[in-house]
């Protein structure tokens, strides 16, 4: 069982080394390719890549969808939905007089569906 986990530990290393090496190729490439001809920026080196992947990760949080993003829009909606009819009234005059429209106005959209069916 030990072996097991030793072998997966070492394939998920070996897997991610080759993996920021493709990446640092790509970045390469397409850096090398369109940015000196269009903005006339320097040519950059493969590890000058690797450095802005890292940059790139730092900044923006990651290569994969969802993250803490997702975490964040479902533990909103749990708040909304466990939120009291009085408090969501408040927080909807609130948006709209912010922003004009409630992005996510469930109420409003299913008594809007069912006059526009009848």
């Amino acid at each position: 069982m030990k072996r097991f986990w030793i072998r997966r530990i070492a394939g998920f290393i070996a897997l991610a080394i080759a993996g920021a090496f493709v990446f640092g190729g790509v970045v390469m490439l397409l850096w090398n390719a369109l940015l000196p001809v269009l903005f006339h920026f320097p040519v950059i080196s493969f590890w000058q890549a690797l450095g802005l992947l890292l940059l790139i990760k730092i900044l923006f949080g990651g290569f994969r969808g969802g993250g803490p993003r997702g975490r964040w829009k479902e533990k909103m909606r749990q708040k909304w939905t466990n939120m009291p009819p009085d408090q969501k009234e408040r927080f909807k005059q609130e948006w709209e007089r912010r922003c004009g429209k409630m992005p996510f106005d469930q109420e409003k959209s299913t008594t809007n569906d069912s006059q526009s069916n009848a």
